[in-house]
Protein backbone atom coordinates (compact mmCIF):
# COMPACT_ATOMS: atom_id res chain seq x y z
CA UNK A 1 0.00 0.00 0.00
CA UNK A 2 2.78 2.48 0.95
CA UNK A 3 4.67 1.68 -2.24
CA UNK A 4 1.49 2.21 -4.32
CA UNK A 5 0.81 5.57 -2.69
CA UNK A 6 4.39 6.68 -3.23
CA UNK A 7 4.30 5.75 -6.92
CA UNK A 8 0.90 7.44 -7.42
CA UNK A 9 2.19 10.59 -5.73
CA UNK A 10 5.30 10.59 -7.88
CA UNK A 11 3.28 10.20 -11.09
CA UNK A 12 0.70 12.80 -10.06
CA UNK A 13 3.24 15.52 -9.05
CA UNK A 14 6.60 14.41 -10.56
CA UNK A 15 8.54 17.74 -10.31
CA UNK A 16 7.43 18.40 -6.76
CA UNK A 17 8.35 14.86 -5.75
CA UNK A 18 11.79 15.10 -7.35
CA UNK A 19 12.43 18.44 -5.63
CA UNK A 20 11.52 16.99 -2.24
CA UNK A 21 13.66 13.91 -2.82
CA UNK A 22 16.64 16.05 -3.88
CA UNK A 23 16.33 18.22 -0.77
CA UNK A 24 16.11 15.18 1.46
CA UNK A 25 19.22 13.67 -0.17
CA UNK A 26 21.14 16.92 0.17
CA UNK A 27 20.23 17.16 3.84
CA UNK A 28 21.36 13.61 4.49
CA UNK A 29 24.66 14.28 2.66
CA UNK A 30 25.35 17.42 4.69
CA UNK A 31 24.60 15.59 7.92
CA UNK A 32 26.96 12.74 6.99
CA UNK A 33 29.72 15.26 6.18
CA UNK A 34 29.27 17.16 9.44
CA UNK A 35 29.28 13.94 11.45
CA UNK A 36 32.50 12.85 9.71
CA UNK A 37 34.17 16.19 10.45
CA UNK A 38 33.01 16.08 14.05
CA UNK A 39 34.35 12.57 14.50
CA UNK A 40 37.71 13.62 12.97
CA UNK A 41 37.93 16.61 15.33
CA UNK A 42 37.19 14.43 18.34
CA UNK A 43 39.86 11.92 17.31
CA UNK A 44 42.36 14.71 16.65
CA UNK A 45 41.69 16.33 20.01
CA UNK A 46 42.49 13.01 21.66
CA UNK A 47 45.57 12.13 19.61
CA UNK A 48 47.20 15.47 18.73
CA UNK A 49 48.20 18.67 20.46
CA UNK A 50 49.53 22.10 19.55
CA UNK A 51 53.30 22.35 19.38
CA UNK A 52 54.34 23.57 22.80
CA UNK A 53 52.92 22.67 26.14
CA UNK A 54 53.35 25.78 28.23
CA UNK A 55 50.96 28.62 28.95
CA UNK A 56 52.00 30.54 25.83
CA UNK A 57 52.98 29.09 22.45
CA UNK A 58 55.04 31.30 20.12
CA UNK A 59 54.55 30.71 16.41
CA UNK A 60 55.55 32.57 13.23
CA UNK A 61 53.37 35.56 12.38
CA UNK A 62 50.51 34.78 9.99
CA UNK A 63 50.36 31.07 10.74
CA UNK A 64 46.87 29.53 10.83
CA UNK A 65 46.50 28.11 14.33
CA UNK A 66 43.63 25.85 13.26
CA UNK A 67 45.98 23.73 11.18
CA UNK A 68 49.06 24.01 13.40
CA UNK A 69 48.89 20.47 14.76
CA UNK A 70 51.80 18.13 15.21
CA UNK A 71 51.79 15.72 12.32
CA UNK A 72 49.40 17.87 10.29
CA UNK A 73 50.24 19.41 6.95
CA UNK A 74 50.13 22.88 8.53
CA UNK A 75 52.83 21.86 10.96
CA UNK A 76 55.41 20.96 8.33
CA UNK A 77 58.28 23.23 7.31
CA UNK A 78 57.41 25.82 9.98
CA UNK A 79 60.35 27.55 11.62
CA UNK A 80 61.23 30.80 13.33
CA UNK A 81 64.23 32.58 11.85
CA UNK A 82 67.07 33.20 14.33
CA UNK A 83 65.32 31.02 16.90
CA UNK A 84 68.32 31.13 19.24
CA UNK A 85 68.25 34.92 19.23
CA UNK A 86 64.47 34.93 19.86
CA UNK A 87 65.00 32.59 22.80
CA UNK A 88 67.95 34.41 24.38
CA UNK A 89 67.09 38.05 23.69
CA UNK A 90 63.29 38.06 23.65
CA UNK A 91 61.53 35.22 25.46
CA UNK A 92 64.15 34.19 28.02
CA UNK A 93 65.74 37.65 28.25
CA UNK A 94 66.49 39.30 31.62
CA UNK A 95 63.98 42.00 30.68
CA UNK A 96 61.12 39.51 31.09
CA UNK A 97 62.50 37.63 34.10
CA UNK A 98 59.71 38.92 36.37
CA UNK A 99 57.00 37.66 33.98
CA UNK A 100 58.41 34.60 32.22
CA UNK A 101 59.17 31.59 34.43
CA UNK A 102 60.40 29.17 31.75
CA UNK A 103 60.80 28.96 27.97
CA UNK A 104 60.98 25.71 25.99
CA UNK A 105 61.92 25.88 22.30
CA UNK A 106 60.60 22.98 20.23
CA UNK A 107 60.49 21.95 16.60
CA UNK A 108 58.24 19.22 15.28
CA UNK A 109 57.29 17.69 11.96
CA UNK A 110 60.60 18.54 10.26
CA UNK A 111 61.06 16.58 7.05
CA UNK A 112 64.48 14.89 6.85
CA UNK A 113 65.89 12.17 4.64
CA UNK A 114 67.73 9.15 6.00
CA UNK A 115 70.14 7.55 3.56
CA UNK A 116 71.17 3.93 3.97
CA UNK A 117 73.43 2.79 1.19
CA UNK A 118 71.70 3.79 -2.04
CA UNK A 119 68.24 3.95 -0.44
CA UNK A 120 66.75 7.16 0.91
CA UNK A 121 63.90 7.26 3.41
CA UNK A 122 61.80 10.32 4.33
CA UNK A 123 61.48 10.70 8.09
CA UNK A 124 59.79 13.20 10.36
CA UNK A 125 61.98 14.63 13.11
CA UNK A 126 61.43 16.65 16.23
CA UNK A 127 63.73 18.42 18.64
CA UNK A 128 63.47 19.92 22.10
CA UNK A 129 65.60 20.70 25.14
CA UNK A 130 64.87 18.22 27.95
CA UNK A 131 65.29 20.55 30.94
CA UNK A 132 63.39 23.40 29.27
CA UNK A 133 60.52 21.15 28.18
CA UNK A 134 60.32 19.75 31.70
CA UNK A 135 60.24 23.29 33.14
CA UNK A 136 57.07 24.17 31.20
CA UNK A 137 55.36 20.94 32.19
CA UNK A 138 55.44 19.33 28.74
CA UNK A 139 57.99 16.55 29.30
CA UNK A 140 57.02 13.09 28.07
CA UNK A 141 56.88 10.07 30.34
CA UNK A 142 60.24 8.31 30.24
CA UNK A 143 59.67 4.56 30.13
CA UNK A 144 63.34 3.67 30.31
CA UNK A 145 66.72 5.37 30.13
CA UNK A 146 67.38 9.05 30.79
CA UNK A 147 66.44 12.26 29.01
CA UNK A 148 68.69 15.14 30.08
CA UNK A 149 70.44 18.10 28.48
CA UNK A 150 73.73 17.44 26.73
CA UNK A 151 76.50 19.87 25.77
CA UNK A 152 74.73 20.90 22.56
CA UNK A 153 71.57 21.74 24.52
CA UNK A 154 73.58 23.88 26.92
CA UNK A 155 75.32 25.69 24.08
CA UNK A 156 72.02 26.39 22.32
CA UNK A 157 70.50 27.98 25.43
CA UNK A 158 73.44 29.54 27.25
CA UNK A 159 76.58 29.69 25.11
CA UNK A 160 79.82 30.87 26.64
CA UNK A 161 81.02 34.31 25.44
CA UNK A 162 83.40 32.90 22.83
CA UNK A 163 80.87 30.29 21.67
CA UNK A 164 78.30 33.00 20.98
CA UNK A 165 80.79 35.03 18.95
CA UNK A 166 81.92 32.05 16.89
CA UNK A 167 78.27 31.23 16.24
CA UNK A 168 77.35 34.61 14.73
CA UNK A 169 80.79 35.77 13.50
CA UNK A 170 82.01 32.69 11.62
CA UNK A 171 83.40 32.74 8.09
CA UNK A 172 81.97 31.35 4.85
CA UNK A 173 83.26 30.09 1.53
CA UNK A 174 82.18 31.42 -1.85
CA UNK A 175 78.97 29.58 -2.88
CA UNK A 176 79.50 27.34 -5.90
CA UNK A 177 75.98 28.23 -7.10
CA UNK A 178 77.07 31.78 -7.97
CA UNK A 179 78.02 32.73 -11.50
CA UNK A 180 81.68 33.19 -12.39
CA UNK A 181 81.30 36.99 -12.33
CA UNK A 182 79.60 36.89 -8.93
CA UNK A 183 82.25 34.60 -7.45
CA UNK A 184 84.90 37.09 -8.54
CA UNK A 185 83.16 39.84 -6.55
CA UNK A 186 82.55 37.75 -3.42
CA UNK A 187 83.95 39.41 -0.32
CA UNK A 188 83.95 38.82 3.44
CA UNK A 189 85.53 40.84 6.18
CA UNK A 190 85.89 41.77 9.82
CA UNK A 191 85.41 45.50 10.35
CA UNK A 192 86.37 47.47 13.47
CA UNK A 193 86.26 51.15 14.29
CA UNK A 194 87.60 53.09 17.25
CA UNK A 195 87.51 56.78 18.20
CA UNK A 196 89.54 58.63 20.80
CA UNK A 197 87.92 60.25 23.83
CA UNK A 198 88.36 63.76 22.40
CA UNK A 199 86.45 62.71 19.23
CA UNK A 200 89.19 64.22 17.08
CA UNK A 201 90.73 61.07 15.63
CA UNK A 202 89.26 57.75 14.60
CA UNK A 203 90.18 54.72 12.53
CA UNK A 204 88.43 52.11 10.39
CA UNK A 205 90.14 48.71 10.18
CA UNK A 206 89.15 45.90 7.81
CA UNK A 207 90.67 42.42 7.54
CA UNK A 208 89.15 40.84 4.45
CA UNK A 209 89.16 37.91 2.08
CA UNK A 210 87.71 38.04 -1.40
CA UNK A 211 87.26 36.17 -4.66
CA UNK A 212 86.41 32.52 -5.26
CA UNK A 213 87.31 31.22 -1.79
CA UNK A 214 89.00 28.73 -1.52
CA UNK A 215 89.14 27.05 -4.93
CA UNK A 216 89.54 29.87 -7.43
CA UNK A 217 91.40 33.16 -7.61
CA UNK A 218 91.24 34.79 -4.19
CA UNK A 219 93.28 36.36 -1.42
CA UNK A 220 93.30 38.58 1.65
CA UNK A 221 93.74 42.26 2.36
CA UNK A 222 94.29 44.59 5.29
CA UNK A 223 92.71 48.06 4.95
CA UNK A 224 93.18 50.86 7.46
CA UNK A 225 91.91 54.43 7.13
CA UNK A 226 92.81 57.01 9.75
CA UNK A 227 90.68 60.13 10.07
CA UNK A 228 91.31 63.39 11.87
CA UNK A 229 88.99 66.40 12.02
CA UNK A 230 89.95 69.03 9.48
CA UNK A 231 92.45 66.81 7.66
CA UNK A 232 92.38 64.43 4.75
CA UNK A 233 91.97 60.74 5.56
CA UNK A 234 95.06 58.53 5.31
CA UNK A 235 94.71 55.10 3.70
CA UNK A 236 96.93 52.09 4.44
CA UNK A 237 96.82 48.73 2.62
CA UNK A 238 98.44 45.30 2.54
CA UNK A 239 97.65 42.41 0.19
CA UNK A 240 97.94 38.85 1.50
CA UNK A 241 98.44 35.76 -0.65
CA UNK A 242 95.99 32.84 -0.26
CA UNK A 243 98.70 30.60 1.22
CA UNK A 244 99.00 33.04 4.16
CA UNK A 245 95.26 33.20 4.89
CA UNK A 246 93.69 31.07 7.61
CA UNK A 247 89.92 31.03 8.11
CA UNK A 248 87.36 28.62 9.51
CA UNK A 249 83.68 28.24 8.63
CA UNK A 250 82.90 27.34 12.26
CA UNK A 251 84.87 30.12 13.93
CA UNK A 252 85.36 33.89 13.87
CA UNK A 253 89.16 33.69 13.92
CA UNK A 254 90.98 35.02 10.84
CA UNK A 255 94.72 35.18 10.13
CA UNK A 256 96.22 37.22 7.31
CA UNK A 257 99.87 36.35 7.63
CA UNK A 258 101.00 37.77 10.97
CA UNK A 259 97.84 39.88 11.29
CA UNK A 260 94.83 38.36 12.97
CA UNK A 261 91.44 38.57 14.57
CA UNK A 262 91.20 36.10 17.44
CA UNK A 263 88.32 35.49 19.82
CA UNK A 264 89.51 34.86 23.37
CA UNK A 265 87.64 32.53 25.77
CA UNK A 266 86.25 35.49 27.73
CA UNK A 267 84.64 36.97 24.60
CA UNK A 268 87.18 39.67 23.80
CA UNK A 269 88.69 40.20 20.34
CA UNK A 270 92.45 40.38 19.94
CA UNK A 271 93.11 42.41 16.78
CA UNK A 272 96.51 43.11 15.22
CA UNK A 273 97.29 44.55 11.80
CA UNK A 274 100.07 46.14 9.78
CA UNK A 275 99.81 48.08 6.50
CA UNK A 276 101.59 50.65 4.35
CA UNK A 277 100.23 54.06 3.39
CA UNK A 278 99.12 54.38 -0.21
CA UNK A 279 101.51 56.69 -2.04
CA UNK A 280 104.11 57.12 0.73
CA UNK A 281 104.79 53.62 2.03
CA UNK A 282 104.64 54.83 5.66
CA UNK A 283 104.09 51.91 8.04
CA UNK A 284 101.09 51.74 10.37
CA UNK A 285 100.37 49.14 13.05
CA UNK A 286 97.26 48.44 15.08
CA UNK A 287 97.00 46.45 18.29
CA UNK A 288 93.61 46.39 19.99
CA UNK A 289 91.71 44.38 22.57
CA UNK A 290 88.03 44.92 21.76
CA UNK A 291 85.44 44.03 24.41
CA UNK A 292 81.80 43.76 23.22
CA UNK A 293 79.09 44.77 25.69
CA UNK A 294 77.07 41.63 26.64
CA UNK A 295 73.73 41.47 24.88
CA UNK A 296 74.51 44.35 22.50
CA UNK A 297 74.73 42.42 19.25
CA UNK A 298 72.84 41.89 16.00
CA UNK A 299 72.61 38.13 15.35
CA UNK A 300 73.12 38.23 11.61
CA UNK A 301 71.01 37.90 8.52
CA UNK A 302 71.41 37.09 4.85
CA UNK A 303 69.15 38.82 2.34
CA UNK A 304 68.39 38.80 -1.34
CA UNK A 305 68.36 35.10 -2.26
CA UNK A 306 69.57 34.36 -5.78
CA UNK A 307 69.43 38.02 -6.88
CA UNK A 308 71.65 39.36 -4.14
CA UNK A 309 73.73 37.50 -1.57
CA UNK A 310 74.39 39.93 1.26
CA UNK A 311 75.11 38.80 4.80
CA UNK A 312 75.68 40.96 7.85
CA UNK A 313 76.20 40.42 11.59
CA UNK A 314 77.24 42.77 14.38
CA UNK A 315 78.93 40.93 17.26
CA UNK A 316 80.09 44.21 18.85
CA UNK A 317 77.36 46.80 18.38
CA UNK A 318 78.53 48.51 21.56
CA UNK A 319 82.14 47.81 22.49
CA UNK A 320 85.22 49.34 24.10
CA UNK A 321 88.83 49.13 22.98
CA UNK A 322 92.20 49.12 24.68
CA UNK A 323 95.41 49.32 22.66
CA UNK A 324 97.34 51.50 20.25
CA UNK A 325 97.49 52.87 16.71
CA UNK A 326 100.98 53.73 15.49
CA UNK A 327 101.96 55.59 12.30
CA UNK A 328 105.66 55.97 11.48
CA UNK A 329 106.47 55.09 15.08
CA UNK A 330 104.17 57.75 16.60
CA UNK A 331 101.50 56.03 18.69
CA UNK A 332 98.10 56.95 20.04
CA UNK A 333 96.81 54.81 22.88
CA UNK A 334 93.22 53.87 23.69
CA UNK A 335 91.88 52.93 27.10
CA UNK A 336 88.17 52.09 27.12
CA UNK A 337 87.61 53.98 23.85
CA UNK A 338 84.31 53.70 22.00
CA UNK A 339 84.51 50.88 19.47
CA UNK A 340 82.37 48.79 17.16
CA UNK A 341 82.70 45.51 15.23
CA UNK A 342 80.70 43.94 12.42
CA UNK A 343 81.09 41.15 9.86
CA UNK A 344 80.00 41.26 6.21
CA UNK A 345 79.89 38.66 3.45
CA UNK A 346 78.37 38.40 0.01
CA UNK A 347 78.45 39.56 -3.60
CA UNK A 348 79.51 43.19 -3.72
CA UNK A 349 78.79 44.19 -7.31
CA UNK A 350 76.36 46.98 -8.27
CA UNK A 351 75.60 47.40 -4.56
CA UNK A 352 74.91 50.49 -2.49
CA UNK A 353 73.76 50.84 1.09
CA UNK A 354 72.52 53.17 3.78
CA UNK A 355 74.13 52.33 7.10
CA UNK A 356 74.79 53.80 10.50
CA UNK A 357 75.64 52.77 14.05
CA UNK A 358 76.17 54.80 17.17
CA UNK A 359 75.49 55.40 20.81
CA UNK A 360 72.63 57.52 22.12
CA UNK A 361 73.03 57.72 25.88
CA UNK A 362 71.98 54.40 27.41
CA UNK A 363 70.87 53.15 24.00
CA UNK A 364 72.83 51.90 21.01
CA UNK A 365 71.32 52.01 17.54
CA UNK A 366 71.94 50.37 14.20
CA UNK A 367 70.19 51.18 10.94
CA UNK A 368 70.64 50.02 7.39
CA UNK A 369 69.39 49.05 3.98
CA UNK A 370 71.10 47.37 1.01
CA UNK A 371 70.36 48.58 -2.50
CA UNK A 372 71.37 46.96 -5.77
CA UNK A 373 71.01 49.02 -8.94
CA UNK A 374 70.80 46.53 -11.79
CA UNK A 375 68.34 44.57 -13.89
CA UNK A 376 67.40 42.45 -10.85
CA UNK A 377 66.97 45.47 -8.58
CA UNK A 378 66.63 44.51 -4.91
CA UNK A 379 65.53 47.19 -2.45
CA UNK A 380 65.20 46.11 1.14
CA UNK A 381 63.35 48.37 3.61
CA UNK A 382 65.27 50.34 6.21
CA UNK A 383 65.52 48.85 9.68
CA UNK A 384 66.43 50.52 12.96
CA UNK A 385 67.64 48.11 15.63
CA UNK A 386 67.79 49.39 19.21
CA UNK A 387 69.51 47.86 22.26
CA UNK A 388 70.05 48.92 25.85
CA UNK A 389 71.78 47.43 28.90
CA UNK A 390 69.43 44.40 28.86
CA UNK A 391 69.97 43.61 25.19
CA UNK A 392 67.53 43.95 22.31
CA UNK A 393 64.94 46.68 22.93
CA UNK A 394 62.98 47.37 19.74
CA UNK A 395 62.90 47.24 15.96
CA UNK A 396 61.55 50.10 13.85
CA UNK A 397 61.08 50.36 10.06
CA UNK A 398 61.31 53.97 8.78
CA UNK A 399 60.22 54.36 5.19
CA UNK A 400 63.24 56.48 4.28
CA UNK A 401 66.11 58.67 5.46
CA UNK A 402 65.72 62.40 4.90
CA UNK A 403 69.08 63.98 4.10
CA UNK A 404 69.96 67.67 4.10
CA UNK A 405 72.88 67.94 1.67
CA UNK A 406 74.19 71.35 2.72
CA UNK A 407 77.86 70.39 3.17
CA UNK A 408 80.42 69.83 0.44
CA UNK A 409 83.70 67.95 0.27
CA UNK A 410 86.34 67.40 -2.41
CA UNK A 411 86.82 63.93 -3.90
CA UNK A 412 89.69 63.62 -6.41
CA UNK A 413 89.38 67.31 -7.20
CA UNK A 414 85.58 67.23 -7.62
CA UNK A 415 83.24 69.09 -5.25
CA UNK A 416 80.55 66.74 -3.93
CA UNK A 417 77.56 67.79 -1.86
CA UNK A 418 77.08 65.60 1.20
CA UNK A 419 74.71 65.50 4.18
CA UNK A 420 74.97 67.91 7.08
CA UNK A 421 71.96 66.32 8.78
CA UNK A 422 69.77 63.27 8.38
CA UNK A 423 66.48 62.23 10.00
CA UNK A 424 64.77 58.87 10.45
CA UNK A 425 61.22 58.65 11.84
CA UNK A 426 58.74 55.85 12.43
CA UNK A 427 55.44 55.22 14.21
CA UNK A 428 54.41 51.69 15.13
CA UNK A 429 51.15 51.73 17.05
CA UNK A 430 51.74 53.81 20.16
CA UNK A 431 55.54 53.59 19.79
CA UNK A 432 57.38 56.45 18.11
CA UNK A 433 60.96 56.98 17.05
CA UNK A 434 62.95 59.97 15.81
CA UNK A 435 66.69 59.90 15.13
CA UNK A 436 68.56 63.01 14.08
CA UNK A 437 72.12 62.66 12.75
CA UNK A 438 74.26 65.80 12.88
CA UNK A 439 77.28 65.27 10.64
CA UNK A 440 80.58 66.70 11.87
CA UNK A 441 83.00 65.17 9.35
CA UNK A 442 82.69 63.43 5.98
CA UNK A 443 85.05 61.87 3.44
CA UNK A 444 84.28 60.40 0.04
CA UNK A 445 85.67 57.76 -2.33
CA UNK A 446 85.06 57.45 -6.07
CA UNK A 447 83.68 53.93 -6.49
CA UNK A 448 83.84 54.08 -10.31
CA UNK A 449 87.50 53.07 -10.30
CA UNK A 450 87.93 49.77 -12.11
CA UNK A 451 90.69 47.24 -11.43
CA UNK A 452 91.09 46.66 -15.16
CA UNK A 453 93.59 49.52 -15.45
CA UNK A 454 94.59 53.08 -14.47
CA UNK A 455 91.93 55.64 -15.26
CA UNK A 456 89.31 52.99 -16.08
CA UNK A 457 85.80 53.73 -14.84
CA UNK A 458 82.57 51.78 -14.38
CA UNK A 459 79.22 53.53 -14.67
CA UNK A 460 77.49 54.30 -11.38
CA UNK A 461 74.36 56.35 -10.75
CA UNK A 462 75.84 57.45 -7.43
CA UNK A 463 79.62 57.38 -7.92
CA UNK A 464 80.76 58.54 -4.46
CA UNK A 465 80.83 56.49 -1.27
CA UNK A 466 80.49 58.84 1.71
CA UNK A 467 81.69 57.96 5.22
CA UNK A 468 80.58 60.28 8.00
CA UNK A 469 81.12 60.86 11.71
CA UNK A 470 78.73 62.80 13.89
CA UNK A 471 76.21 62.85 16.69
CA UNK A 472 73.06 60.69 16.85
CA UNK A 473 70.17 62.09 18.92
CA UNK A 474 67.37 59.69 19.82
CA UNK A 475 63.84 60.64 20.93
CA UNK A 476 60.37 59.08 21.03
CA UNK A 477 58.33 56.72 23.20
CA UNK A 478 58.43 52.96 23.63
CA UNK A 479 55.75 51.14 25.65
CA UNK A 480 54.83 54.49 27.17
CA UNK A 481 58.41 55.20 28.31
CA UNK A 482 60.28 58.15 26.75
CA UNK A 483 63.30 57.39 24.56
CA UNK A 484 66.09 59.92 24.90
CA UNK A 485 69.82 59.94 24.35
CA UNK A 486 72.70 61.34 22.33
CA UNK A 487 76.16 60.12 21.38
CA UNK A 488 78.79 59.54 18.72
CA UNK A 489 78.14 57.46 15.62
CA UNK A 490 79.42 56.57 12.16
CA UNK A 491 77.24 56.66 9.06
CA UNK A 492 77.53 55.77 5.35
CA UNK A 493 75.66 56.62 2.17
CA UNK A 494 76.24 57.24 -1.56
CA UNK A 495 76.15 60.41 -3.64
Amino acid sequence: MITTLALRGLLDRPWRSLFLLGGFGLGVGVMITLLAIGEAMVLQSKDEKLVGGGDVTVLPEGLDLEVMKTGGVGGMFVSIANARFVHRQLLAAPRLADRVAAVAPQTDGVLLYLRSGSTEYPVRAMGELPAATRAVGAAPTIVSGTWVDDEHDRRWQQPKPDELLHEIDRFHITPASLSEAERATWGEWHYFNVINDARTRWAFLTLAVGGDVPNGTWGGQVLLTVHEKGRAARRFERVVAPRDVRLDTTRADLALGADRVEVLPDGRYLVTAEAREVGTGVRATVSLMVTPTPGAYFPGTSIGGDALVSGYAVPGLRASAVGSLCIAGVCETFDGAQSYHDHNWGVWRDVEWEWGAGRAGAYTLLYGRVLRSSADDVREPIFVYLVDSLGFRALFRPTDIRYEDTRSITVDGVRVRVPARATLEDVRGTDTLRIVLDIEDAVGSDVRRDRRGPGARVARAKPYFIQMMGTATLSGRLNGVPLQGSGTGFFETYR
